[in-house]
């Protein structure tokens, strides 16, 4: 009796065989060669229409199934010496090498088809929780150092420290806070100039070396040019300059405080 078979796509050439051989129900370490063959050859025709690169190994494993039949088929010598090794005895190796991983592989498709069905929760710990570590032990941490060790521990973060400190910027001063307001230095000039009533610029500054006192102290001068109070006047550039006050003489500080809190 014939028997029918419908073959699909398979992975490779042992896959044909061993479902070649599941078909037939025969034991896979007696495989009937010759009707095994037959079949497979009729599978290899069917595949005339693929390309060559998929139907190549298929070729190679009927070129061996031949070379097997061919064997089985020849006389066995009976000279008395040990029985001679199945021909079919390294392809019954590789066909329980493949048939092992393919069933792994399967196992493995069902595990990771049971993984899709399973739903973890989210941790819920709270944050003070989550974020609380483990005081560190000193006595650990430091177990086995020894002082030349932890000195040339010492020196490598120092030099660290020291290489962040840009050689150029270090060197830049810093920005005071000004220390006298404006107002105040108004003020202050204003209280000289009644004094002395024509005098230089250098001399009102006389000791006074704070380059922020300074610049507030030119600015006073020019607010009280602004409203009258004093005339400035320099001969040529880069000369001192020579401050008279234009008030008349006893005028009070009354009339300039006002002005002075109305800036």
């Amino acid at each position: 009796m014939e028997l029918s078979y419908k073959l699909e796509k398979f992975e490779g050439p042992l896959d044909l065989l061993l479902h070649l051989i599941e078909k037939n129900k025969v034991n896979i370490y007696d495989i009937p060669i010759a009707v095994i063959t037959e079949q497979y050859l009729d599978y290899v025709r069917q595949m005339q229409e693929q390309s060559l690169e998929m139907v190549s190994g298929f070729l190679v494993m009927a070129v061996t199934l031949l070379e097997i039949k061919t064997k089985m088929l020849l006389p066995k010598e009976e000279n008395g010496e040990d029985e001679e090794e199945d021909p079919r005895a390294e392809l019954v190796e590789r066909l329980l090498e493949y048939k092992m991983y393919k069933c792994m592989s399967e196992e493995f498709r069902d595990m990771e088809a049971e993984t899709d069905r399973i739903f973890y929760k989210e941790p819920t710990v709270p944050e003070e929780v989550a974020q609380y570590e483990q005081p560190v032990d000193l006595d650990r941490l430091l177990d086995g150092v020894t002082l030349p060790q932890l000195k040339k521990i010492f020196e490598a973060v120092m030099k660290r420290q020291a290489d962040k400190i840009d050689p150029v910027r270090s060197t830049f001063g810093t920005i005071r806070k000004e220390s006298v307001s404006l107002i105040q230095r108004i003020s202050s000039v204003m209280g000289y100039a009644r004094q002395h009533r024509r005098f230089s610029f250098r001399h009102m500054l006389g000791s006074e070396n704070d380059r922020t006192e300074i610049v507030v102290t030119f600015l006073a001068l020019l607010e009280l040019m602004k409203i009258g109070k004093i005339q400035l006047t320099q001969e040529r550039p880069f000369d001192d300059m020579v401050i008279e006050n234009m008030e008349p003489e006893g005028e009070g500080a009354e009339e300039l405080a006002l002005q002075v809190e109305e800036y």
